[in-house]
C-alpha cells in the first residue's frame, strides 16, 4: 500500500523592519527585524519512503534554479545528519513566490519541509536538532520554523517569542527584478558593529492596526536605498503604493525587491492590488494579509 503524502505550506516572510546594526568582524551583519508571515506562499507535498528527492512546478519554479541546490534538500539532508535513521521520501514544491525577492521563499520552504519531516518522524515541533538543522540550512530559516510574528536579531540567529500582533492587510508586489543579497550589503557598505549597539525594544508591541502602523512609520529598512541603487525599478513600486487609495505605509521587504503597503481595510487592499495589477501586468501583485 502506497504511503500517504502530507502537504505543508510556506509563508512568504516579511520584514516590517529592518535595521542594520553593522558589519562583524567575520563579514556577516548583525540585525534587528520585526518579521511577520504573509497568507500568499509556497505549497509542499511529502510524499514518504524512497530516496530523498525533489520536483519543483508552478509559475516560478524556472527562477528557482538547479533542483540539486534548493534548500527542501539541504534541510532534509541536515536532518538526516542529526537524526539516525531519519525516514526520508520524495518532496513536490509548488513555486508561487518570486525567486531573490526579500520573502524568504526558499528558507520558508526548507522549514515547511522541516515540518513534514518532523511530522513523519515523530519528532516534537520544539525538538533541537530541527532548529540545528534549520540554522544550518541558512540564516532564515530558523524563524520559517515556527513561521510567526517576532523578532529576529544577531545574523537572524536570535529569536523573540512570538509576538501577538493584529492582523494587516497589505499588497505585495515584485518588479520582476532578482536582487542578489550579498550585492545589496555590499551597496550597503555597513560600518563595522559598534561595542554596543542600541537594541530596538520590540517585544513589548501589542497593539491595534492604527498604532502598529504609527511604530513601524518611524522605524526602516536600511536595505532599501542600497537596493534602490542596484534596481531603480524598487522606487517605482514604493511610489505606485503610497498612491493607491487607504495604502497607510510602504516598504520594502528583506533585500528587495519586493516591496509591500500596508492597507486600512483588506477590501483596499484588493482594490488596490487589483488596480496595479490592471496598470503593470508585468509586475507580480498579490492582496494578502500579514500576521
Amino acid at each position: 500500500m502506497e504511503a500517504a503524502s502530507s502537504h505543508g505550506f510556506a509563508p512568504a516572510k516579511v520584514n516590517l523592519t529592518l535595521h542594520i546594526l553593522g558589519r562583524r568582524a567575520d563579514g556577516y551583519h548583525e540585525l534587528e527585524s520585526l518579521v511577520v508571515f504573509a497568507d500568499a506562499g509556497d505549497r509542499l507535498t511529502f510524499t514518504p519512503g524512497g530516496a530523498l528527492g525533489l520536483e519543483v512546478t508552478g509559475p516560478t519554479s524556472e527562477a528557482a534554479g538547479a533542483t540539486g541546490d534548493n534548500l527542501v534538500l539541504k534541510a532534509a539532508r541536515a536532518l538526516a545528519e542529526r537524526v539516525a535513521n531519519l525516514k526520508v521520501g520524495r518532496f513536490g514544491l509548488d513555486k508561487q513566490l518570486p525567486v531573490a525577492a526579500g520573502l524568504g521563499g526558499g528558507s520558508s520552504d526548507a522549514a515547511a519541509a522541516l515540518r513534514l519531516l518532523a511530522h513523519h518522524n515523530g519528532l516534537p515541533p520544539d525538538d533541537a536538532r530541527l532548529y540545528a538543522a534549520a540554522r544550518a540550512t541558512g540564516a532564515d530559516v530558523p524563524v520559517c520554523l515556527d513561521p510567526r510574528a517576532r523578532m529576529m536579531r544577531g545574523i537572524g540567529d536570535i529569536l523573540s517569542e512570538p509576538m501577538r500582533l493584529p492582523k494587516l492587510p497589505a499588497v505585495l508586489i515584485n518588479p520582476g527584478v532578482a536582487v542578489p543579497t550579498g550585492e545589496v550589503f555590499a551597496a550597503l557598505a555597513a560600518p563595522a558593529l559598534p561595542g554596543s549597539a542600541q537594541s530596538d525594544d520590540f517585544f513589548k508591541i501589542d497593539a491595534d492596526a492604527a498604532s502598529l502602523v504609527a511604530v513601524l512609520q518611524a522605524r526602516r529598512n536600511d536595505l532599501e536605498i542600497p537596493a534602490i541603487r542596484l534596481q531603480p525599478v524598487i522606487a517605482d513600486v514604493l511610489e505606485s503604493l503610497r498612491a493607491s487609495p487607504g495604502c497607510l505605509l510602504v516598504r520594502m521587504s528583506g533585500s528587495g525587491a519586493t516591496c509591500f503597503g500596508l492597507f486600512g481595510s483588506s477590501e483596499a487592499a484588493a482594490a488596490g492590488a487589483q488596480a496595479l495589477a490592471s496598470v503593470h501586468p508585468g509586475w507580480w501583485v498579490r492582496a494578502t494579509v500579514f500576521s
